[in-house]
Order: C-alpha cells, then sequence, then structure tokens
C-alpha cells in the first residue's frame, strides 16, 4: 500500500506530502489540485507500464510520459509549477528546474526527479531519474476512472487483449460491459464485499445487488454481438435479481446514472487485497441514497485489502464512509479524508480527522458546510 505520496513541483504544488490510507478521500473547490494528485499516480503508472521490458518484470520508462493512456496532461511546461524551484547549473551550464515524486510503500521511499529542459518547452516526455527499484505501482492490479466515464449507448467495445488480458476497465470504464461478459461466474470472495441478499456470488449477480442498491429491483445482462467487435448492455426492472423479470431495456432508455456509475461498481467488486483504485466522483448522476451506498461499496473495498483514492464533492460520500467507520467496516485510521482548500498563495491541504464514533474531531471552515449555511439563509 501506498502511504505517502509527495509531489515537488507538479502543477498546482511546489510541495505537498500527502499521507494516504486504505480509502483516501480528496475534497475541496474546484482547481484546487485534487485531481492532480490522481494524475501524478496515472502518470506515473503509465510511464513504468512503457518501460516494461519483459513480462513481470516492470522498470522506468527513460522519461515521464506526460500524455497516454490513463492521463493527458500536455507538455512539461503545462505541469511544471510556476514557482519552481531551479536545480543547480548542470556541466553544460544550463540550468534546469527539478519535478520530484516520491512513494513511501512498505517502509520505503521510492524517490524519481524528473528534469526539464527549458530549450525544449513543448516536449511531452520529460527526462527521468529514478532511485532504487520499481515500487509496487509499477506492477499491482490498477484501475483509473475519470469523471467522463462511459454515458448510455447501444453498444460498447468488445477488446479481448483490455477487458480480458489486462483486466483494465479503461479509464472511462469503457471496457466494463465485455470485462462483464466475459468474467459472469467469477466469484467474489466471502467478506465484506459479498452482498448477502445476492443470489449467488458470482460476478454478474453481485453486481445486479449492488446495482438495485442505487437502483431498487434494476438487473442487467451483458451480452456478445455475434460477427461485431461490439457487445450490448441491457437493463430490466422488476421485483427480483433475475435477468428475464422484464422486458429488456437499452441503456439508452434508463438514463446516465445507472450506466456512469456500473464502472466502479465492477472495479470495487474485483478488486484484490493488492490492487489500487483511483476513482474520481463516483457519486456523478447518483440521487443521495445512491451516493451513500456508493460509500459503502468504496469502504468495503477497502475493507478487502484494497487501496482507494476518490476525488469527491459529496457530503452523501462523506457520511457514507464515516458511517462505515462507526460500523466497523473499517477503522478510524484506514479511513483519511484530505480537504484542499486556496489560502491566496497557492493550495492548502487539511486533514480532518473522523473518530471511531464516525465524527470529524475538527469541521475546518468550508469544509462540507453549504447545508449549514443555506439553513442559516433560509431562517434569518
Amino acid at each position: 500500500m501506498i502511504t505517502e505520496l509527495t509531489l515537488v513541483n507538479f502543477k498546482a504544488f511546489r510541495r505537498l506530502t500527502l499521507p494516504l490510507g486504505p480509502l483516501t478521500l480528496l475534497t475541496g473547490l474546484n482547481s484546487s489540485g485534487k485531481s492532480s494528485v490522481l494524475q501524478a499516480l496515472g502518470m506515473l503508472r503509465q510511464s513504468y507500464d512503457s518501460g516494461t521490458s519483459e513480462k513481470g518484470k516492470a522498470e522506468p520508462h527513460p522519461g515521464f510520459l506526460l500524455n497516454g493512456e490513463l492521463v493527458g496532461l500536455g507538455t512539461a511546461q503545462d505541469v511544471l509549477h510556476e514557482d519552481f524551484d531551479p536545480v543547480p547549473e548542470r556541466t553544460s551550464g544550463s540550468a534546469v528546474p527539478a519535478m520530484g515524486f516520491a512513494l513511501k510503500q512498505d517502509g520505503k521511499t521510492y524517490a524519481s526527479l524528473a528534469l526539464y529542459d527549458f530549450q525544449e518547452p513543448d516536449q511531452d516526455v520529460m527526462q527521468g531519474e529514478s532511485a532504487g527499484e520499481a515500487p509496487l505501482l509499477a506492477r499491482q492490479p490498477f484501475q483509473y476512472l475519470h469523471a467522463d466515464r462511459i454515458t448510455p449507448a447501444v453498444t460498447y467495445p468488445r477488446s479481448h487483449q483490455i477487458a480480458i488480458a489486462r483486466d483494465f476497465l479503461g479509464v472511462r470504464g469503457e471496457h466494463t460491459v465485455n470485462y462483464l461478459r466475459h468474467h459472469v461466474d467469477r466469484v467474489v470472495p466471502e467478506g465484506p464485499l459479498r452482498h448477502r441478499r445476492a443470489t449467488s456470488p458470482r460476478l454478474l449477480d453481485q453486481t445486479v445487488a449492488w446495482m438495485q442498491e442505487l437502483c431498487p429491483g434494476v438487473n442487467l445482462q451483458a451480452s456478445a454481438i455475434e460477427g461485431t467487435d461490439s457487445v450490448r448492455l441491457s437493463y430490466g426492472f422488476g421485483s427480483t435479481a433475475g435477468i428475464n423479470a422484464t422486458r429488456r431495456r437499452r441503456p439508452t432508455n434508463v438514463g446516465f446514472g445507472l450506466t456512469y456509475a456500473l464502472p466502479i461498481v465492477v472495479a470495487c467488486l474485483t478488486a484484490t487485497p493488492s490492487s489500487l483504485i483511483l476513482l474520481e466522483n463516483p457519486e456523478a448522476h447518483l440521487h443521495p441514497k445512491g451516493q451513500s451506498r456508493m460509500a459503502a461499496l468504496l469502504a468495503a473495498a477497502a475493507a478487502t485489502g484494497a487501496q482507494l483514492l476518490v476525488e469527491t464533492h459529496s457530503d452523501h460520500v462523506l457520511n457514507g464512509v464515516r458511517i462505515a467507520v462507526k460500523r466497523e467496516v473499517l477503522p478510524p485510521e484506514s479511513a483519511v479524508v484530505h480537504y484542499f482548500r486556496g489560502n491566496g498563495a497557492g493550495t492548502e491541504v487539511v486533514t480532518p480527522r473522523i473518530d471511531k464514533d464516525g465524527m470529524i474531531e475538527h469541521w475546518p471552515e468550508g469544509f462540507f458546510d453549504e447545508w449549514e449555511h443555506s439553513l442559516d439563509q433560509l431562517l434569518d
């Protein structure tokens, strides 16, 4: 598990050292740096992936890839902090700024240094130097789901190499339907993730049970379209989880919420104790109760040993995590909450702690307090 991430001169951060836990919520104002934390990990992962020379042996890419499958960050000048500290002049006499990344895992710190040459401001591969062997991030099971996920559609891609060989859902979750179709009989292990009201421990039945937490009575079916490179998703509605409860409906006639949430549900249900899952706005297009139940799923995945970093703007997700702590699904120290806010000179990160009763020990100003502000105005 990654227990600490340090960023130097990366985007909004002159320097940031961020403690991480099994379930870490990144909250705060828009454009305050939350997504940059996830993007940094995505950039490091895609850099390691591109440098893998042999199966099972991950090595750093000669440079840091700013644009790839996981993130597209532009050029070096787009990601370099505007108030960077230059490193000392090299023997060539040219001064270069440094961008640093460090991961603390299993008691070890893995440091990387990206060097940027002003003479090539438009480059999208930054020269990189790494200290030590490639960290766990380079080889652990990994999912990264962006805020811009799949929307209701008639068909979805059918890629064996991505969904089956790599067990990757895609950053938009576009391979989720094919993954679910292929792994329909995969067993969700006994534990917090296994839904007790599901008809079986099979992945499809478990997915249906958790989706019913978001929309009671819904069921789903994933099937191949023969002779094409596409798969089809359909929904049904009824009182049971059986796929024949009602006539089938295509996603375009159901709405955004279910399809938008499906990749997150599948990512959590297929998490292993060594998985790292990065999620942006899991609450999108869900009603308040659905957001709270989504938090219960995130907590259950973390309780199985997976590590989740979640960017969220939802007080319902926060409160769902607090309830999970109170119900002892997670110990308090496993639920880490960071609040990002501007301080006039950059971004400040405050870390309110959750106690064993699910209470916030210190409630920072501006931290999910708009409901109280609105109520004050209504009662004024």
